[in-house]
């Protein structure tokens, strides 16, 4: 048995439409479920595809190991992806069109990438008749760009006995290359790999008022008092929160770039941010919480004032600051806005300095000796904030080799989406050192 190109295996997931439109609407995951289980069958596993209502699939199985005494390592990956606009992009999004050393399409880094790279370390091993280490869990899950009920927390829910006894995990989003100059000007090549993610508290507002015609006096309109509000929690400038990955990414991308790190008070951060160049990008968005207002909902007919005006707040927070964050939200929103949670899930942070960080940067320097492995905090949340709630340490870590003037952050999400070949290659050798030796 051959191992397959990574790349046409990228390609062959693009191609299926599993497109995520929120609120439970999505055609499904269930083709792209079965090729995964195909090739799981293929390389001698036996997988499960496990589903919350019919055709959200996820496909979860486990991969023996030589010494059943040490503590499993799950491996997660999700199969949906964000809607894509065919008109915006320059090839069909869902084409899987191989091109200019590039997979393009919808879910090329967010991730079918890493699904992928897995598939193609599995069919290597089958092939060179190797195997990991430990017992190692594979999930491969829909729902991960909504809020994971039909994915990870329905799985966690569900089927709780598939992870047990699992220590570790690894999924999205770090271990790419991110292209940096030292003090001295010389090019540096960092590797982040997450060992933390801020918590998502998704805050619905709501003002009341006295309903009444447009034309007439109203101090108690709802609108000015929510956009009142809003303006408040808008201006208000979020103090520094130095948690142990912040701090350790600080730390060691100021020794690998040679810059001095002042973080002894807030503009001290954001001077050492600005000394760091393209490396401050990994870290910008973590070193305080975030409230950014994003829906508005008011009135039906101009000339009506309305009764009630609402809005959304997409609020992330940092591993301990939660009852801080909200209390001091509390003060800004004032008497006459309350509000309540659409969605809360906790932060994720796990130990930087552990054999499992320590087993991925040597895995990454392995392929690339020049290359400086730093920890970092992600801005967002991955599907790490349903195992972490299984006592699961959750590292984001999906490889991936990035050439010059490769933006990876217009990728995910954005036009145009598309994954290094070379990149994709990298990321399929950096997994097979981190799984056959971790």
């Amino acid at each position: 048995m051959g191992e397959p190109h990574v790349e046409e295996l990228c390609s062959q997931l693009i191609r299926f439409d599993t497109t995520n439109l929120g609120g439970g609407e999505s055609e499904g995951e269930r083709e792209a479920a079965e090729f995964v289980a195909s090739h799981l069958s293929a390389v001698g596993l036996e997988p499960e595809l496990l589903e919350r209502s019919p055709r959200r699939s996820n496909v979860l199985t486990r991969v023996r190991g030589s010494d059943p005494s040490l503590p499993p390592l799950l491996v997660h990956a999700h199969l949906d992806v964000v809607p894509a606009d065919p008109a915006e992009w320059t090839v069909a999004p869902f084409a899987g069109e191989i091109r200019d050393g590039f997979v393009w399409g919808r879910g090329a880094v967010d991730m079918k990438d890493m699904c992928a790279t897995v598939l193609t370390v599995l069919h290597r091993w089958a092939a060179e008749g190797r195997g990991p280490r430990r017992d190692l869990v594979l999930a491969f899950v829909a729902d991960e760009e909504d809020n994971g009920l039909w994915g990870a927390h329905w799985l966690v829910d569900e089927h709780r006995s598939r992870f047990d006894g699992v220590a570790a995990a690894i999924g999205e989003s770090g271990g790419y290359t991110v292209r940096a100059a030292s003090a001295t000007g010389e090019p540096v090549r960092l590797y982040p790999v997450a060992t933390a993610e801020r918590g998502t508290a998704h805050l619905l507002l709501t003002a009341n008022g006295r309903a009444g015609h447009g034309s007439r006096r109203n101090d108690d309109n709802a609108v000015r008092k929510l956009l009142a509000a809003l303006q408040r929690i808008s201006d208000h400038r979020w103090p520094v929160v130095l948690t142990p990955a912040v701090r350790a990414f600080f730390e060691r991308t100021g020794a690998a770039l040679g810059f001095e790190v002042d973080l002894s008070c807030d503009d001290a951060v954001d001077a050492t941010l600005r000394r760091f160049g393209p490396a401050a990008k990994i870290a910008e968005n973590t070193v305080r919480n975030s409230t950014t207002p994003t829906v508005l909902s008011a009135g039906y007919k101009v000339n009506v004032i309305p009764g009630v005006a609402q809005a959304q707040v997409d609020t992330r927070v940092l591993p301990g600051t939660q009852e801080q964050l909200l209390a001091e939200i509390d003060r800004l929103l004032g008497p006459d806005v309350a509000r309540e949670f659409l969605a809360i899930q906790p932060p994720v942070q796990a130990p930087v300095d552990s054999a499992w960080f320590a087993a991925m940067a040597s895995a990454l320097e392995g392929e690339d000796p020049g290359g400086i492995v730093v920890p970092f905090c992600m801005g967002g949340g991955t599907d790490a904030k349903a195992f972490v709630g299984l006592g699961i340490d959750c590292y984001g870590f999906a490889p991936l080799w990035l050439p010059e003037d490769f933006d990876h952050r217009l990728m995910a999400h954005g036009v145009d989406e598309r994954v290094p070949v070379e990149g994709l290659r990298f990321g399929v050798n950096v997994l097979d050192r981190f799984l056959s030796s971790v």
